[in-house]
C-alpha cells in the first residue's frame, strides 16, 4: 500500500508557547510546518487546562531567563517592558533567619530574569504565526516526516505513541494570582519558605508591570486542601492569610484576579524519540518533562528543547533527513541531562523544607545562610538559572 503523500516536513502537535516558538524556528530554516491547535487552544485557558473567557482571568506569568528572552527576540515575539519586567534581585527567606539575595551584578547580563505576562506573548506568538506563510495551522494531526509532541503534561498523542510518562505527585497544589501592593516591588522577585500547620509552604510574588511598577504575580505552593481553601476564601481573608505568608513586605495588597489552583508534579517521559507505524516522533515541553515552580523553570526548559532541537535540525548535513534518528537521540540526551539537573534540584529544595521537625528546620536555614556566603557556588548556580552555560 503507498505511503500518503506528505505535504509537510514537521508537524507539531499543541500550539502552545513551546509549540508556536518550534513552528517560527522551523519554518525560518525554510521548513514546511503544520501546527495542530485544538479547540481549547483557540482560546486561552486556565492553569488547570479549562477554558477562559478573557486575557483578565489568566493569571498565568512565567519567569523567563536571558536564554529564552534571545530565542524570543530572535522570533520577534518579546513582550514590551511592560508585560516583561527585569527582575534585579531575587530575595529568598527560609522559615528561620536563613535567607540568600541574588543580584543581577553579573555585565554579561541585564537581569536576573523577567517575569512575563503569558497572555501577551501567547498573542504575540499567535500574530507571529498568522504572518508565517510556511506554518499552516491546522485542526488535526497531518502526514509530515517528523512529528514533534508540545501537546504538554496531559497529551494524548504521547499516550497514542506508548510513551511512558513517570509522575511523582508533591504533596502540594499551586495556587496562582495577581495582586497590587502598596509599595512598588523594586523589581525584585521575592520567596518565601513558610510552615502551616506543621506542612512546608512557599510563596512566591514576581515582580509585574515594568520597571515601576506595584503589581505581583504569585505563586503560592500549599497542600492541596489549603489550596483549596485559599481559593475560596473571602478576597479580605484571602488577604490577610497573604499577609502573613509574606511578611507586609510590600504593604497592603489587593487582589485584582481569580484564583487559580492545580496540583504540582515532577514527571520524565522514558522516551522522547522513536519511530513506530505512526513515523518518527520527538517529545518537547512538558510532554517530555514537568517541574516544580519554585525555580521558574519549566518554561525555560521547554524552550531550551525549542532552541536545541531546532538548532540540530537547521545545522543537518544536507542528505540527512529531519526525521533521522542521529538527530533525535542526541537531542533527548542533551535534553534529559539538562532535565535532570533543573529538575533534581528544585526536587531537592521542595523535600528540604517540607519536613517541619525542628533539627531538619535549623539544618536548612543553616544552609541556606551558608549558601549565601558561599561565593562561586552562588554564583555559578546563579549564571544556570540565567540561562549561561559557561
Amino acid at each position: 500500500m503507498a505511503r500518503m503523500a506528505q505535504t509537510f516536513d514537521i508537524c507539531i502537535r499543541g500550539a502552545g508557547i513551546v509549540g508556536r516558538s518550534l513552528a517560527l524556528q522551523l519554518a525560518s530554516k525554510r521548513l514546511r510546518v503544520a501546527l495542530v491547535e485544538t479547540q481549547s487552544e483557540g482560546t486561552l485557558a486556565n492553569t488547570t487546562g479549562e477554558a477562559i473567557a478573557d486575557s483578565h482571568s489568566d493569571v498565568r506569568a512565567y519567569a523567563l531567563n536571558q536564554a529564552s528572552r534571545d530565542l524570543l527576540e530572535g522570533l520577534r515575539c518579546w513582550p514590551d517592558d511592560t508585560h516583561a519586567t527585569a527582575v534585579l534581585q531575587m530575595a529568598i527567606f527560609g522559615d528561620g533567619e536563613g535567607s540568600t539575595r541574588f543580584d543581577a551584578a553579573d555585565p554579561s547580563t541585564s537581569a536576573l530574569n523577567w517575569i512575563v505576562d503569558v497572555p501577551t506573548l501567547e498573542k504575540n506568538l499567535r500574530e507571529a504565526v498568522g504572518f508565517q506563510s510556511r506554518i499552516e495551522v491546522v485542526q488535526s494531526p497531518q502526514p509530515a516526516t517528523l512529528t514533534v509532541v508540545c501537546e504538554g503534561k496531559t497529551s494524548r498523542t504521547r499516550e497514542e505513541f506508548g510513551v511512558e510518562y513517570t509522575t511523582t505527585h508533591y504533596p502540594q497544589w499551586a495556587l496562582a494570582a495577581r495582586v497590587q501592593c502598596e509599595k512598588p516591588h523594586a523589581q525584585t522577585a521575592r520567596q518565601w519558605f513558610n510552615q502551616h500547620e506543621g506542612l512546608g509552604e512557599i510563596l512566591a510574588l514576581l515582580p509585574m508591570g515594568g520597571a515601576t511598577g506595584n503589581t505581583c504575580a504569585l505563586v503560592w505552593s500549599v497542600s492541596p486542601e489549603r489550596a483549596r481553601t485559599l481559593q475560596t476564601l473571602a478576597p479580605s481573608e484571602f488577604l490577610q492569610q497573604l499577609g502573613l505568608a509574606s511578611h507586609s513586605s510590600l504593604g497592603e495588597m489587593q487582589l485584582t484576579s481569580e484564583r487559580n489552583v492545580w496540583p504540582l508534579m515532577h514527571a520524565c517521559a522514558d522516551h522522547w524519540c522513536g519511530t513506530d507505524t505512526h513515523g518518527t516522533w520527538v517529545l518537547a515541553g512538558d510532554a517530555a518533562h514537568a517541574v516544580h515552580p519554585l525555580a521558574g523553570q519549566g518554561l525555560n526548559l521547554g524552550l531550551g528543547d525549542v532552541a536545541d532541537l531546532a538548532s540540530r535540525i537547521d545545522t543537518r548535513a544536507f542528505w540527512r533527513s529531519v526525521d533521522d534518528m542521529r538527530l533525535l537521540r542526541p537531542y533527548e540526551r542533551a535534553r534529559k541531562a539538562e532535565f535532570a539537573l533543573i529538575g533534581s534540584t528544585g526536587d531537592a529544595i521542595q523535600q528540604i523544607f517540607y519536613p517541619n521537625h525542628p533539627a531538619i528546620q535549623a539544618l536548612r536555614n543553616w544552609g541556606l545562610q551558608a549558601f549565601e556566603n558561599s561565593g562561586p557556588l552562588k554564583s555559578w548556580i546563579a549564571k544556570r538559572a540565567m540561562g549561561h552555560r559557561h
